[in-house]
C-alpha cells in the first residue's frame, strides 16, 4: 500500500473514531426531560336507559324432537301473528333450542326445547302493553334496560369536556404545588367507555292477557377517561 493510501485509511479511522466519541457525548450531555407529569382523570354518570328490552319464552318437553321442534315453531308463530312489528315496538324471534334430557344411567329420557321472542322499544309502555297480551302464550323471562347509540353519544360530549376540565385543572395544581408557575400538554388520550347497565329486571308472567307489565327503566353508567403527560414549567 502506498504512503497516500496508508494517511486515507488513517484519517478516515480517526473521522470515525471522533463521531463516534461525539455520538456518545451527545448522549451523556443530554439528560432525560425534566419536570414530566403524568396524571389522568375521570367523568362519569349515571344516565336514565331510554331502550327496553323484554325477552319472552316458550319451554315444552316431549319425547319426539320434530315433534317438539314443530310446536315451539307454531307457538313462536302463534305470538309473532299477534305481535307483529311496528315502529314502535320492534319484534323478533330470539333464541331457539331442543337438547336431549338423559337419566341417571346417561340414555335421553326426554328433550327440551324453547323458543324466544324480543320486543324492543324506546316506549316502555307500548312494550309493556304487548307483553301481557302475549302473557297466555309466553312468559316473561326478563327486562332489560339500555341507552341508544343517540343517547351515549350526547352523554359522552358532555362528559369529555367534563373530563378535559378536570385534567387541567389537575395538572395546574400539580404543577404549582411542585413548585412550577405552568404547564404544556405533552401528549394526551381521551377515552369513551361504553354504557354500563346499573340495573337489570328480572319479570314474570302478566296475570291476564290484557294485562300490563309493572316495570321501571333503570340507568346506564357512562364514563370517560382523560390521561397523558404534561410539561411543567
Amino acid at each position: 500500500m502506498s504512503r497516500n493510501k496508508r494517511l486515507i485509511a488513517l484519517m478516515s479511522a480517526l473521522s470515525i473514531c471522533a463521531m463516534s466519541a461525539g455520538a456518545a457525548q451527545a448522549q451523556t450531555v443530554n439528560p432525560p426531560p425534566a419536570g414530566v407529569l403524568s396524571l389522568d382523570a375521570q367523568a362519569s354518570e349515571d344516565v336514565p336507559a331510554d331502550i327496553v328490552t323484554i325477552t319472552l319464552f316458550f319451554e315444552q318437553e316431549g319425547n319426539d324432537p320434530a315433534a317438539l321442534t314443530r310446536a315451539l315453531n307454531q307457538r313462536a308463530a302463534d305470538a309473532l301473528a299477534r305481535a307483529p312489528g311496528n315502529s314502535v315496538v320492534k319484534v323478533s324471534t330470539g333464541t331457539f333450542s331442543v337438547s336431549p334430557a338423559t337419566d341417571r344411567d346417561g340414555k335421553i329420557s326426554a328433550w327440551r326445547g324453547r323458543t324466544e321472542l324480543v320486543l324492543e322499544s324506546r316506549d316502555f309502555a307500548a312494550a309493556s302493553a304487548l307483553a301481557g297480551r302475549l302473557s297466555n302464550l309466553m312468559q316473561v323471562g326478563s327486562v332489560d334496560y339500555s341507552l341508544s347509540p343517540e343517547a351515549t353519544q350526547r352523554a359522552q360530549t358532555q362528559l369529555t369536556d367534563r373530563a378535559i376540565r378536570s385534567f387541567r385543572e389537575r395538572a395546574d395544581a400539580a404543577a404549582k404545588a411542585f413548585g412550577y408557575s405552568s404547564y404544556t400538554i405533552r401528549e394526551v388520550n381521551v377515552g369513551q367507555g361504553g354504557a354500563v347497565p346499573r340495573m337489570r329486571t328480572m319479570a314474570y308472567a302478566a296475570k291476564a292477557q290484557s294485562d300490563s307489565l309493572a316495570i321501571q327503566g333503570g340507568t346506564n353508567r357512562v364514563n370517560v377517561t382523560v390521561n397523558g403527560s404534561v410539561q411543567m414549567r
